[in-house]
């Protein structure tokens, strides 16, 4: 029979943790973590980060069994703290897979094709925030669009001689804008659920801060965009990446068929793992019928069957990518990607991230420190402001978003309601600071994602996600003022009602059931 945190283990009892039990692991992780940042620089997340969190988990164990728990609770955590990842690591397998395919079958090299014709360079980084948000209001998802159209925006970028980073940080302004008020989103179902509101109050009041927070990220990429004219491509060069696309493939329209397809799985709620994968087969069916020659090339293998070489190109394009040998450096480099092996450091940087969340969360260490927080609160302002911070505190230390939302909803929603405050405003700053700093973490499964998929560093987008970044600062400022924080009316205890069916659902069942649904 598995023991919860709050039963003694058999044969004793557990001692509660003290506070300083609580800010050991954490303070040692993340001073592990930003040595190996110092040390390693770029790559930090090829190894040293694994190795800080791994420790961490360890040093967290020992306290837990210095406090009476057994072997078997922590390793319950880990279990957990594992299985919650299962879905994400799913995901970027399949990510890998269809990138490896897209590019074989034209998809991507279409899509650059393309986006270099119709795409004004001046205007480039807030058309492709813009289009990222209008996609993603649609599907509501941040990781599919990522996934899809973001690798076309940093190839077209790569294409233009843009900047990545400032790409990839526009790619994810806009995914998460379009996803934090999508009502397909697990996350905006999942805040109001927490809270104890419903999910269309609960995007009302969103808008205070996500609104603005676009207009000035939008502005801010204008400028950037300006700002990057003197380092763009000659035209002469942009068509010369043109011809050289055109004869490494047979481009045309028809190859964003694939792309069409997973939005539309995608806008119909479709799992992202058996839609992202099933996209992948479509690319490898594209490949075939559209791309023989570049099959044949991939495969390298004369005297086989075409039938069998065929195969052959398609399979090494699911695990381990495409390698271009044109010869052209800029197309090389462009188009030399995917497979499920590029995921695997992902994938173990996840898996030691969530190794140690789970024994946090299983031992009561960041519950213990969030009820130090409630006692510093003097006002609503300060409750807001602290519930903002134990969500990126949550990101940080538990590496996953659904955690950050869920566990601080919890935590918070009894001391929002004593001091009457509208669980919409609870509910606001979940997403203001679990679901849009999540992509701002280097080992969150969020920002390992978005750094494996869009192939930029965390820490190098991060400047440019200018929607996430200013999301935050006015959720702050807000507090601060006490602008827009809504007060219950008397003999209220919540503002419009019980939670919607899919949101009582997310909030009452464990976070991996919801990990496909990113």
């Amino acid at each position: 029979m598995q023991q919860s945190p709050d039963r003694p283990a058999e044969g004793g009892g557990f001692r509660p943790p003290s506070l300083l039990d609580a800010l050991i692991p954490i303070v040692l992780v993340i001073a592990m973590l930003v040595l190996a940042v110092v040390l390693f620089g770029a790559d930090a997340s090829w190894g040293p980060n694994q190795v800080a969190l791994l420790s961490g988990a360890m040093i967290a164990g020992v306290i837990g069994l210095k406090n009476g728990y057994r072997w078997s609770d922590i390793e319950e955590g880990i279990n957990k703290g594992i299985q919650i990842s299962l879905g994400a690591i799913l995901i970027l397998l399949a990510v890998g897979a269809m990138i490896g395919t897209w590019i074989l079958g034209g998809t991507v090299p279409a899509m650059i094709y393309y986006g270099l014709d119709v795409i004004a360079p001046q205007y480039f980084y807030a058309s492709a925030c813009l289009l990222c948000a209008l996609v993603a209001l649609s599907v509501g998802s941040s990781w599919t669009v990522a996934g899809t159209i973001g690798i076309g925006l940093i190839g077209i970028a790569d294409g233009l001689g843009l900047s990545e980073a400032i790409t990839a940080g526009a790619v994810i302004s806009g995914a998460y804008f379009g996803d934090k008020l999508s009502p397909l989103s697990d996350t905006t179902n999942l805040a109001p659920a927490a809270a104890g509101t419903t999910l269309f109050a609960h995007i009302r009041h969103m808008l205070w801060t996500t609104v603005p927070s676009i207009l000035l990220a939008l502005a801010g990429f204008l400028w950037l965009g300006h700002d990057s004219v003197s380092s763009l491509q000659t035209p002469e060069q942009v068509a010369n990446l043109r011809a050289q696309l055109g004869e490494q493939f047979n481009i045309g329209l028809h190859l964003l068929i694939p792309l069409l397809v997973l939005l539309v799985m995608a806008v119909r709620q479709m799992p992202a793992f058996p839609a992202i994968f099933i996209g992948a087969v479509l690319g490898g069916v594209f490949a075939v019928i559209f791309q023989p020659q570049a099959v044949a090339g991939l495969a390298n293998v004369p005297d086989m069957s075409t039938a069998m070489a065929l195969l052959k190109g398609v399979w090494m394009s699911m695990f381990d990518g495409y390698v271009s040998h044109s010869g052209d450096e800029v197309i090389d480099s462009l188009l030399s990607k995917g497979g499920m092996s590029s995921m695997l450091n992902t994938v173990w940087l996840i898996l030691s991230a969530m190794t140690f969340g789970g024994v946090i969360e299983r031992l009561g260490l960041l519950e213990r420190l969030v009820q130090s927080l409630l006692g510093a609160t003097r006002n609503a302002g300060s409750l807001v402001i602290t519930t903002l911070g134990t969500c990126l505190a949550s990101n940080v230390v538990t590496g996953d978003q659904y955690i950050s939302v869920i566990l601080p909803g919890r935590m918070y929603r009894a001391e929002f309601r004593r001091r009457r405050l509208a669980p919409v405003n609870l509910s606001r700053a979940l997403e203001d600071s679990g679901t849009i700093t999540s992509p701002l973490i280097p080992w969150n499964s969020c920002g390992a994602y978005m750094a494996a998929t869009l192939g930029v560093a965390t820490l190098s987008y991060l400047p440019f996600a200018l929607f996430n970044l200013v999301n935050l600062v006015l959720a702050v400022a807000y507090a601060m003022v006490g602008f827009k924080l809504e007060r219950l009316a008397e003999g209220d205890e919540a503002d419009g009602g019980e939670p919607t069916p899919l949101a009582e659902s997310l909030v009452l069942d464990t976070p991996h059931e919801t990990a496909e649904s990113r």
